[in-house]
Parts: C-alpha cells; structure tokens; sequence
C-alpha cells in the first residue's frame, strides 16, 4: 500500500495512484483558531488526530534549518497600547502586531532602503555557512527522514518574495527601473546561499520537493510584469530547477496567493511543476490551468470561506474537489486559512467531508 510521501509525489507528477493524501494544506495545529480552543478544549493539541490529516503540517513537512536571515537581531517594543504593539529590530525592519482579528502582523517599515542598508544584512545575516543554521541534534532528523513516510521540503523564501520582504512591493517595484543592480544583488545573493545550504543538507537527506515562497499576486495578477519576471526572476528558477534536476527532487512547488493563472504560466516555462493555493475568491481557475498546462499540478483550490456560509457552500465545494481528483494532477484543499467567522464545528464538516471525496475518488493521471 501506498503511503503519504508516495501518493503525494504520485499525484503532483501525474503518475498513477490509488488516492490522493488527505492533507490540510492549511489550517490544523499550525493554525488554531483562539475561538476553537474556547469552544473545545485542548483542540489545539490534537487536532489533527481528530480529523486524521495525513503528512503533518501542511501535508509535506519542512526541516528546522534556517533558510532566511541567520544571526541575532535585537529588537525594541517602541510603543504599545490596547490594540497594537510596535516592535523596531536592529536590521531597521519596523512590525506593528494588531493583538485582535486575524491579520495580526504587518510591516511598517521594510530593512532596505538602499545598497548600503542591503550591504548591512549581506554581511551580518546571509552567511549559508552559519553553524546556527543548522540545529545541534540535526543528525537525529538524519536517521528520522531515512525512514519517513510523508513529503519532505527544501525551503526558499523566495526570488520575490525575500526581496518583496526587505523592500517592500512599492518601493521594489520603483527599484526594478531604478536600481536594477541593487535587485540583482539581493536576488542573486539569496537564491545563491539557500543552493549552497542545499547542498549541505542533500548530501545526506533524499528531498521531494522544492517550495518556494513568492506572494507575488493579487486578485488582479501579478505583481510585476511578464517582462520583469523574466528579466530578473526567470534566471533564478531556472538555476533553482537545475538543482532540483541534478539532486533528482521531482516537484518546484510555488507558493503565491492572488490570481495565479496568468503567472502559472511563466513559472512553468523556468521548471515549476507544482503551483497552490489558487485562490477561488481571486478568480483561479484551477482546472484551466491544469489543462493548458500538462506539467502543472495544483494544490488547496477550494473556497475556504465556504466553511462559514452553510453545508451547502461546502457540499459544492466538494463537487469540485471530486472534479480535480478525477482530472488529475491536483490534491484539493482549502485555498487559504480560515477566519474567526468560523466555528471548529463548520472547519470540521469541510475537513470530514473533504476525506470522504479523497477517501472514495480515484485520482486521473
């Protein structure tokens, strides 16, 4: 019989299998809300026992190596009051945390300014040979990923979606014209270290796949333009999918919300095979890109805010999670985490309802 690891690859590949993993994509105990622990008790401390996801975290796990900025970085609370809280760290980057609601964190000010504050966290915290890095006890991870039986990531923040973080959207978005050479320093410079920290790591552990982190869209498409994607992200995926052919880890998976269809397409002409959540509220159209693209699969594609609208919502949600299974190439799931308007009981009539499809559907291929 087949097990998560196998029916993930499987199915991302479009290889046959008996079934797809049941996975949460999002949510679970990465993702509990305040108001479900209110509502039952210790929930977050066993939820996925209770809805029997398969593969922990998201379905696929990551390792607890530190792929973003590696070092001590001080920080101060600079203001507070009953509804947020300022915090400046030492790299110059400003967060204000909203203590209620469900967006709880945005940044205020970005670290990069120019090349000097870029030369800054070049030197201090980008360092891929940082002994911190990599935990002490790593060699047990070792052994445990010798034996494993779910899917096991190599992590990239992103080509994007590191720089959109040091920069911000706006002002990156003025330096791709501007300061050309300053977003090819910091691209070439962080792609380049998460592939030298790889190859350290792949010199012991067999990976599935390659995720990378982009957040690149809203609901009306990319941040950027075709043109400047491939000019200056193009390279480096396909430098990232070079790696992955050479260490013959089969999935490039994308992380970015918004509407992807569009930008589905250039990622997959760099090597991405695997792109998700398609968002349902942003316009994806899962199954359109799936068949205009043969070696792109999917994952999440279904409306998460379905949960809170009623059975009904969620039993048409999961008329299209059996229509994706059938064509093939897709493991469905939420599209994005819940919000507070949903109660752990409507979550779990998804979820339940969700393992039946997954349970009684046989995947195309």
């Amino acid at each position: 019989m087949l097990n998560t690891r196998e029916r993930f690859i499987r199915t991302l590949t479009g290889q046959e299998t008996d079934r797809v993993p049941f996975i949460k994509v999002f949510g679970g105990d990465n993702a509990v809300l305040p108001r479900w622990i209110n509502e039952v008790p210790g929930i977050d401390k066993n939820i996925d026992e209770i809805l029997k996801f398969e593969g922990g975290y998201r379905g696929w796990r990551t390792t607890p190596v530190n792929f973003w900025l590696c070092g001590e970085i001080k920080s101060e609370i600079v203001s507070e009051d009953d509804e947020t809280q300022t915090v400046k760290y030492e790299h110059g980057q400003v967060n204000i945390r909203n203590k209620h609601g469900d967006f709880h964190n945005h940044i205020a000010e970005y670290p990069v300014k120019d090349f000097k504050s870029w030369h800054n966290i070049k030197e201090k915290y980008l360092d891929p040979y940082d002994a911190r890095r990599i935990p002490q006890d790593f060699d047990n991870y070792i052994e445990l990923y010798k034996t494993r039986d779910f899917p096991l990531q190599l992590t990239c923040g992103g080509v994007y979606g590191f720089i959109r973080n040091m920069m911000g959207d706006e002002s990156l978005c003025y330096a791709f014209y501007d300061e050309p050479a300053l977003v090819d320093d910091i691209m070439t410079t962080y792609v380049d270290m998460n592939i030298k920290l790889w190859e350290i790591l792949c010199r012991n552990i067999k990976f599935d796949l390659i995720e990378c982190w982009e957040d690149m869209a809203s609901k009306n498409g990319s941040m950027i333009s075709p043109a400047t994607f491939e000019r200056f992200m193009a390279p480096h995926y396909r430098k990232i999918k070079s790696f992955a052919n050479a260490h013959d880890i089969p999935i490039l998976l994308v992380d970015s919300d918004g509407y992807t269809d569009k930008l589905a397409e250039q990622m997959a002409s760099c090597g991405v095979n695997a792109l998700y959540p398609f968002e349902v509220g942003a316009g994806c159209d899962t199954l359109a890109v799936l068949d205009k693209l043969p070696k792109m699969a999917a994952i999440g594609c279904l409306e998460k805010n379905s949960c809170s609208e009623g059975k009904a919502a969620v039993d048409e949600q999961m008329q299209i999670a059996e229509k994706l299974i059938k064509n093939g190439r897709c493991i469905p799931g939420p599209d994005h985490f819940v919000l507070n308007n949903t109660s752990f009981e409507q979550y779990k009539y998804f979820m339940n309802s969700l393992r039946e499809v997954v349970m009684s559907t046989k995947p195309g291929t």
